[in-house]
């Protein structure tokens, strides 16, 4: 009402608010008896698929039907009854190798408790991945929309569970949230230290991609990053490094890449982008700038390539100990550590 006088907002404004307030949505759903979120932007006909109950993993992120992620499994009946790597799986408290079975943290060395039988090893026996690729204890908290986006966040109180705290004895909590956003997918993660002492922070992701519309051997890369990590035969870093003389894009085809990167080459914001290309669908990983180290696995014969996002370098808390790493970061007591990354796509 202005001055009195009725004001009748036009009909298309009105089915425009409409569909904005419509197009985002979060929604509970069961898949072979297993609690799924779901979020979608229905404008950019994406879906992002995650399961809370094993890892809190994205399993699906589907643009006009295609998935960009990969998975090995046709079901996650399948997924649940012998779980396996794909999806979006969360490393930590550890990402990636260590070197033994234990870790030095201010200065002081944590066994590893192999009877416990909650961590993996590699095929040189090392310890890898930490404790929750594939974890139960996460709940969502909160699932929700609104006109800008939907999301949903989890949490994963490390501290309530003896056999984590048994391995890596410093009380924290996690939480996680997705949040889909005009067709971009953001993985924010906080990490609460309730210890007394500094916690390391060495964690990261290990995201599983796929360019449908091409076969891998046709896929183009580029890596922004300006050095890279000399890694032993066991995949240890050795505390070289050199600078990376990949061309620019990188061609997969009769290559394999296994490689740990760092000085990552950032925008005006921080940020660090990595990308997949197919014959048009293109796939981005954006690094926020806490995200210090970048993985990129693509073996062989696969039809996928991983750029992992990592706080520090692969067995960084016993390389830090040993002084050839002074990158590694800690959460003070009572601190928290926040980042995120991003997958956006075009082309499909």
């Amino acid at each position: 009402m202005i001055g009195g006088m009725r004001v009748l907002l036009p009909l298309w404004w009105l089915v425009v608010a409409m569909s904005l307030a419509q197009n985002y949505k979060a929604q509970k759903a069961a898949e072979d008896g297993i609690e799924v979120i779901r979020l979608t932007d229905a404008a950019r006909q994406t879906v992002v698929s995650i399961v809370p109950s094993i890892g809190n993993q994205a399993y699906e992120m589907k643009v006009k039907g295609q998935n960009v992620l990969w998975v090995p499994f046709g079901n996650l009946g399948e997924f649940k009854a012998k779980p396996s790597m794909g999806g979006n799986p969360f490393l930590a408290p550890w990402a990636n190798r260590l070197d033994q079975d234990g870790f030095y943290a201010n200065g002081k060395r944590y066994l590893l408790n192999g009877e416990l039988k909650n961590f993996r090893r590699d095929g040189n026996r090392n310890p890898i991945h930490g404790l929750l690729v594939y974890s139960p204890a996460w709940e969502a908290i909160e699932v929700k929309a609104d006109r800008n986006a939907a999301w949903v966040r989890s949490r994963l109180e490390f501290w309530r569970h003896p056999d984590l705290m048994a391995q890596f004895p410093f009380a924290h909590s996690y939480e996680m949230t997705y949040r889909l956003r005009a067709g971009e997918l953001e993985v924010e993660t906080v990490i609460e230290n309730h210890a007394r002492e500094a916690m390391p922070v060495s964690i990261g992701y290990h995201p599983y991609f796929q360019a449908p519309d091409a076969p891998r051997d046709q896929w183009k890369v580029h890596l922004a990053a300006r050095e890279q990590v000399v890694l032993s035969p066991q995949l240890i870093p050795t505390g070289e490094r050199k600078p990376v003389t990949f061309p620019d894009p990188v061609a997969l085809e009769g290559r394999q890449l296994d490689d740990v990167f760092t000085n990552l080459v950032r925008d005006a914001s921080g940020r660090a982008e990595f990308w997949v290309q197919g014959a048009t669908q293109k796939i981005s990983v954006i690094y926020g700038p806490k995200y210090q180290v970048a993985v990129v696995y693509a073996p062989k014969g696969r039809n996928f390539i991983c750029f992992e996002p990592m706080a520090a370098i692969t067995n960084a808390l016993n390389l830090a100990h040993a002084g050839v790493y002074n990158e590694l970061q800690s959460i003070p007591p009572g601190g928290t550590w926040r980042e995120s990354f991003w997958v956006r796509t075009s082309g499909y």
